[in-house]
This record gives C-alpha cells, sequence and structure tokens, in this order.
C-alpha cells in the first residue's frame, strides 16, 4: 500500500467517525427540540462545544492572532450558521432523520452551483444537469403530487442545505487567510452571540434530565468536528466526501431504534437520486482538478 493510499485510507475511516458523531449530535438535537424552541437548540449546541474547543486551541497553540481574522465574512457565516442550525433543528420537530438527511443531501450540488457565481470556477453542462436531476431529487423526497411541496418543515430543510452551502463557500475563501481552528471557533462564538439574545423571549428552563443530552451534544459535535478536518486534511476530498452519504444509513437505524419509524420508497428513492448526483459532482471536480494540475 502507498503512502498515500494509507493517508486516504485513514482519512476515510475519519469522515466514517465524523458522520457517525454527527448523527448522533443530530439526534440531541431532534431530542431537544421536542421540548424546546429551535432557537434555543442552537444557542445550546454552540455554548455546549465551545468550552471543548477553547481546549483544543490551547492545545494547538491557536490562541495568538486570534482577533486577526476577516471579520466581515466570519459574521456572515456566523450568521448563516444560526439560521442554518434553527431552521434544521425546526424541521427535526417534525421529520424523520432519514427524510431529513436526504434532503439535506443537496448541499454539495448547491455548493457547486455558487462556486460558480462567487468562486469564478468552471461548472460545464453535466454538472449542471446533475445539480438539476439533484433538485430533482430533493422534489421526490418531497412528494411529487405536491402534496408536501408547501410542507414547511421540508422546505426548512432545504433553507438549511442553502445556507449551509453558502457557508462553505464563504469558508473556502476564508481559509486563503484564516487558521481552520480559528475560523471553527468564530463561527460557535459568533452563532452563541448571536442565538443566546434572540431566544432569550421564549427561552425555556432546561430540565434536569436533559443534561446528559446536552452532554453528547458537546461532545459529539466537537469529535465530529475534529474528524472532519482530519479526514479532509490527509485525504483526497473526491475520495473522502462520499462517505458523508453514510449519514442515510445511521438516520435509517436511529429512526428505527428511537422512533420506530421507517423511511418510504419515495424517500429513499429521491435520496438515491440526490447520493448519485453528488457523488458525480464531487468525482467530476476532482477530474477537472488533476487535468489542470497534474
Amino acid at each position: 500500500m502507498t503512502p498515500q493510499s494509507k493517508e486516504n485510507l485513514q482519512a476515510i475511516y475519519a469522515m466514517l467517525a465524523a458522520v457517525a458523531m454527527f448523527s448522533f449530535m443530530d439526534t440531541t438535537m431532534k431530542l431537544l427540540a421536542a421540548h424546546y424552541p429551535p432557537m434555543q437548540v442552537t444557542a445550546l449546541r454552540c455554548l455546549c462545544s465551545l468550552p471543548l474547543v477553547c481546549v483544543y486551541l490551547g492545545y494547538r497553540g491557536k490562541f495568538g492572532n486570534l482577533f486577526k481574522v476577516r471579520w466581515p465574512l466570519q459574521i456572515f457565516r456566523g450568521a448563516l450558521g444560526i439560521a442554518m442550525l434553527t431552521l434544521f433543528a425546526y424541521a427535526l420537530k417534525s421529520l424523520p432523520l432519514a427524510e431529513t438527511y436526504s434532503i439535506f443531501f443537496i448541499g454539495p450540488a448547491l455548493i457547486t452551483a455558487l462556486s460558480v457565481f462567487v468562486l469564478k470556477e468552471k461548472v460545464d453542462r453535466m454538472q449542471w444537469l446533475a445539480i438539476a436531476v439533484g433538485l430533482g431529487g430533493v422534489l421526490v423526497v418531497l412528494r411529487p403530487d405536491g402534496g408536501n411541496l408547501v410542507s414547511l418543515a421540508g422546505l426548512a430543510v432545504l433553507a438549511s442545505a442553502a445556507c449551509y452551502a453558502i457557508s462553505a463557500v464563504a469558508s473556502r475563501i476564508l481559509s486563503r487567510t484564516d487558521a481552520p481552528e480559528h475560523i471553527m471557533f468564530w463561527v460557535l462564538v459568533l452563532m452563541g452571540a448571536g442565538a443566546l439574545p434572540l431566544s432569550y423571549q421564549g427561552w425555556v428552563p432546561l430540565r434536569p434530565e436533559d443534561w446528559p443530552v446536552l452532554l453528547g451534544l458537546a461532545v459529539s459535535g466537537f469529535l465530529g468536528q475534529l474528524a472532519l478536518t482530519v479526514a479532509f486534511s490527509r485525504g483526497k476530498a473526491s475520495i473522502v466526501a462520499p462517505f458523508e452519504y453514510s449519514a442515510l444509513a445511521w438516520g435509517v437505524g436511529i429512526d428505527w431504534v428511537l422512533w420506530n419509524t421507517l423511511p418510504d420508497g419515495y424517500t429513499l428513492l429521491g435520496a438515491a437520486i440526490i447520493i448519485g448526483s453528488g457523488i458525480y459532482l464531487v468525482r467530476r471536480e476532482a477530474v477537472h482538478a488533476e487535468a489542470e494540475h497534474p
């Protein structure tokens, strides 16, 4: 096994671990969303993980130049993060994890489309076709008969995926000047600082039985972010990224174990379409990158 193959294999393991942690985190958010307003869940998500991130920054010796960042983009990402998590938490109140993930998987296609207008990247006809196919898959998950096209929960997931895509493109721009640790730190700080006052009016007192859930939220969110960073730093993105879709398997399993719910045929078909278009886009981008920079 070549060194590059070994690193790619380690990156795949790290991505699978990251997806597992994020699936557990989303489960805790779904449990909390049943008792607390979505904006409060967003504030709790940020505030719970922040102490662990601070410890990590200290371990990495990254507190130096912490305030030398591109503030406009950092604040913009913080606002997007609040919207993304709040919309996602709102959707989790009524949608199963598997269906929520299926719609959210449109994110990579939206990132590719946005990169044309923001990053001035070239997208050919086949890539645009894959994006359109992915959007068609979202319609399948939302139901082609039109009955659920106006579902607030389904539209909330779609809007959350759009916020995620815009944030990802902004993060690409930030990564040119700001350290990854600083990006991770400030997005949590700004999201928490924004969500806390917004949730104050409707704040629900925390129940004692929810403290273990909050601990799980903090640990899983931090470990997921850490594993994701390791995955993309060690392996090629085109090889690692498709394993993010293993979240669907976690969603189906968790739905069945905790809520005795299984996805229907429309959800599975739409998820297959969206995942297929996403994998094609990732692979296509890798081919173009290697052609331009062998």
